[in-house]
């Protein structure tokens, strides 16, 4: 998300941070139009199948591409904050300030958050399972141990991924007490008491805990980043910490110690997919700025730097005005050229993203960039 500690001068950015950043809004605004839906109604049972699974996220224990993005949006925000704080600082922008950024930034975020899912055709719900509101949560984390030492960092992660095991399974609640059962874990217990409810997919709200483990290891990044190593020593040591997390992860999976569950965000998850976000990110930095190609990057970028905007259209007018009116009337078309729905309906995603493409790209010849 764009928010007031992303970096905005447009001449010194780190761009595959941007790339990256772009990257997750263009898949997800592909998913906004509902693209993913139809390509999975339109594969079953043939050998697309398991390619357009990887679309959508795991049903519990395991790992597929989906259920990476939102912690490379949680990484790169981290990223992205801690960059952007060095920039304030170097302007003489007092702490006081910078505090109260963070907490107007994070109450925002949450506002946002529970806006843009609470209102339903039965009625306002109060939710928290969303990337905002998480983020929210997470920014904050972040924001408050950023002086600190990066050891001392690290070891704040091991603390909250800790205290995720600990509350999963030695906190007995009747009827909570099995700590990767979907609906009857600790997490779907604090559900009750926040918001009288449990999601129906087995997404927890405390999830924030050990997600926070990806902003700050974003921050922890740009603090790396911001140094005066060599650019591939930066490369060397963020390749380094990828591979052993994968290797945890995964493990801690296939010993059966603690299963891979996104929905719930195990430790295993949080390892796991922190290493494959310092991989992918590793990658794009070498390309793009090691290597320096920066060109035909731009249509990703204009949609990474204005997420905020794009987020927000394509889940409140977006889904209730732009796709309804945009799908009506390819279904109106298909019925005068006698083209297939299936042709039709693909048009019409292709249609919804492009027009939500051009509004980013004009904000971002406007030079208009919206932050919270």
């Amino acid at each position: 998300m764009s928010t007031q500690f992303d970096a905005v001068d447009l001449n010194k950015r780190l761009i595959s941070l941007d790339f990256m950043r772009g990257f997750i809004m263009f898949l997800l605004t592909l998913e906004g139009t509902g693209l993913y839906g139809l390509l999975e109604k339109n594969t079953e049972n043939t050998l697309w199948e398991p390619f357009v699974q990887q679309l959508h996220h795991h049903q519990w224990n395991g790992l597929r591409f989906w259920d990476l993005i939102q912690p490379g949006f949680m990484f790169i925000a981290g990223t992205a904050m801690a960059l952007s704080i060095n920039k304030m600082k170097e302007k003489g922008v007092a702490k006081n300030s910078l505090i109260m950024k963070a907490l107007k930034r994070s109450g925002w975020l949450f506002f946002w958050g529970v806006l843009i899912y609470a209102v339903h055709e039965d009625g306002l719900r109060f939710e928290l399972w969303n990337v905002l509101t998480q983020l929210s949560f997470t920014l904050l984390v972040a924001f408050f141990i950023f002086e600190w030492s990066i050891l001392a960092q690290i070891f704040s992660c091991l603390f909250l991924l800790i205290l995720t095991e600990v509350l999963f399974r030695f906190t007995m609640i009747d009827g909570y007490d099995q700590p990767f059962v979907k609906q009857h874990n600790f997490g779907s217990y604090v559900d009750i008491l926040l918001m009288n409810k449990t999601s129906r997919g087995g997404w927890l709200a405390i999830n924030c805990i050990p997600t926070s483990v990806h902003t700050i290891a974003g921050a922890i990044i740009g603090k790396l980043l911001m140094g005066k190593e060599a650019q591939k020593d930066k490369l060397k040591k963020i390749l380094t910490w990828a591979i052993p997390l994968l290797i945890v992860g995964y493990a801690l999976d296939l010993t059966h110690i603690t299963p891979i569950i996104k929905r719930i965000s195990t430790s295993s998850f949080t390892i796991v997919s922190l290493g494959w976000c310092l991989l992918a990110f590793g990658v794009c930095y070498y390309f793009i700025d090691i290597k320096g190609n920066h060109k035909k990057l731009l249509f990703f970028n204009v949609l990474g730097m204005n997420s905020i905007f794009i987020y927000l259209f394509f889940e409140i007018p977006g889904g209730g005005f732009l796709n309804p009116y945009i799908n009506q009337i390819f279904s109106g078309i298909g019925q005068l050229t006698n083209l297939s729905n299936i042709t039709m309906a693909f048009a019409a995603c292709i249609t919804i993203f492009l027009v939500e493409w051009y509004l980013c790209y004009f904000l971002y010849k406007k030079k208009i960039f919206f932050r919270i």
